[in-house]
């Protein structure tokens, strides 16, 4: 009998082809598309889930002969994802949430409903690859295409999510992707990518900041390390770690963020050579094989998605943490990580990728 994956779709060229190659290999292949949060009056601008992506997605589904569910998650996302993307903000950190999307919508809310209707894999159309052997951990591994690669935000993932996971495009170059699309015929072939959060719709997310946190866009001061007031700031909402054009203060150096104090609303800056970083502290560690390293151990760290890797010894957690597994076990650990140079654009909430 044909094993059952769920699809992930979104109306996306990725996940059309994801779900054609599945069915080319014999698999029973379901479709799913999740109906996501929008900001009230602002319905239409999720770009997940646009009446047209619905419509592409459906579309692509009737090519393969699949069937189609559109599954509600517009509260489990505002609650997780959207609240998650606010409460960092507020924290002065830089969420990503997309990685909050990953963990907890796709891999854990839309597995659910495809293991409801017993699936046996859930797929989308991630650039990433695993490695499965008998007996073993699931392994993920970059992909063939290493400027598609996606590895960074499924690092969130657990072994429970793994075991039922497919990514038929590891092994593709994104151009044989859309090769395959165009054979196809898939309306989704023209779909142009966007790198923009979802539930803005293409809005800058400090206009959204400014709605939805207007706290956060209080004029103050801003302050050197020494402490000194250099000037007044148009609302923490408006800069980033690491921002240097924009903050509006003539000097014969340029200067760049540094720290956003959330506290008493203070905006502190400083010279480039303030803004590197040689270490950085993580927490909630998730440890993909589910069992952390019982000693240090030379890897490669990254901790934006775009960034390059770079070497770095890695110490492991004290010794009664020796044994903790996955990330909900792991509340509260801590793991310093040093590299040789300056690393800059380290921000407090990012993710640390270490592999």
């Amino acid at each position: 009998m044909a094993k059952k994956v769920v699809v992930a779709m979104s109306g996306g060229v990725d996940s059309s082809v994801a779900a054609a190659l599945l069915q080319d290999q014999g698999y029973e292949v379901t479709g799913m598309m999740m109906r996501l949060w929008s900001e009230k009056g602002r319905s239409t601008q999720n770009r997940c889930c646009t009446p047209e992506a619905m419509g592409i997605a459906r579309e692509v589904a009737g090519q393969l002969d699949i069937p189609f569910y559109a599954i509600n998650a517009k509260q489990v996302f505002r609650e997780t994802v959207v609240e998650y993307f606010l409460d960092g903000h507020k924290r002065g950190e830089t969420p990503n949430p997309c990685l909050a999307c990953n963990r907890s919508i796709r891999w854990e809310f839309l597995l659910d409903q495809a293991l409801a209707i017993r699936a046996d894999y859930m797929a989308t159309g991630h650039y990433v690859r695993l490695e499965r052997e008998k007996g073993q951990k699931v392994r993920l591994f970059e992909a063939k295409d290493l400027h598609k690669d996606q590895s960074y935000v499924l690092s969130v993932l657990e072994q429970s999510q793994l075991k039922h996971a497919l990514f038929p495009l590891g092994n593709l170059l994104k151009s044989e992707v859309y090769e395959i699309a165009k054979k196809r015929n898939f309306p989704s072939a023209q779909s142009k990518e966007s790198q923009d959060l979802c539930f803005l719709g293409g809005e800058d997310y400090r206009d959204f900041l400014s709605r939805n946190a207007p706290s956060l866009d209080i004029q103050g001061p801003i302050i050197n390390s020494a402490g000194e007031t250099l000037g007044q700031h148009s609302g923490l909402v408006h800069y980033t770690i690491g921002q240097r054009k924009g903050i509006g203060i003539a000097a014969e150096k340029p200067y760049y963020v540094l720290r956003k104090r959330q506290k008493d609303n203070v905006l502190i800056v400083g010279q480039l050579d303030e803004l590197g970083k040689s270490s950085l502290t993580s927490g909630k560690v998730n440890w993909l094989s589910g069992i952390a390293p019982s000693k240090a151990f030379d890897g490669s760290v990254k901790i934006r998605y775009s960034s390059r890797k770079k070497p770095r010894p890695y110490f492991p957690p004290r010794q009664f943490f020796h044994d903790c597994g996955i990330r909900k076990s792991c509340t509260g650990y801590y793991s310093g990580t040093s590299c040789s140079g300056l690393q800059r654009g380290g921000s407090a909430g990012q993710c640390a990728h270490s592999f």
